[in-house]
């Protein structure tokens, strides 16, 4: 792995948290595909094949639960890692996303060491610039 940039999808309708989330990802190494909602997520994934996936929860048309269902439904997208960002941090929600097939929960506004920690713990070998 190594040798080749991991590859991270951002999914939020926010502009400003995808360019913060790209901005810091890229810095560490990462390679970033951003996605604007969950309809543009279902349109690049296959042809991206992220390795860890930030979903914000709540997006017009297709929401972060509906998506990560989505995604669970692909077996070849079964085991990679879905953290969800939201700006609630209730138990309720976080264990809304549990059950949606998530794999971490984040509560927005992130930092950069929440993400390069998010990706750490799921991502075996991984280790920022």
């Amino acid at each position: 792995m190594a040798d080749s940039p991991l590859r991270v999808m951002i999914v939020d309708d926010s502009p400003s948290i995808r360019k913060a989330g790209e901005k810091i990802l890229v810095a560490a190494g990462c390679l970033v595909m951003l996605a604007e909602d969950g309809f543009d997520c279902a349109s690049k994934i296959k042809d991206f094949d992220p390795q860890l996936l930030f979903i914000d929860v709540l997006m017009p048309r297709l929401d972060g639960y509906q998506v990560t269902q989505l995604i669970r439904r692909h077996n070849e997208m079964k085991s990679t890692p879905v953290v969800m960002l939201s700006s609630k941090d209730g138990l309720f929600d976080k264990a809304k996303g549990m059950a949606a097939g998530a794999t971490d929960y984040l509560t927005k506004p992130f930092n950069r060491e929440d993400l390069i920690n998010a990706i750490v713990k799921h991502v075996p070998g991984f280790s920022p610039l």
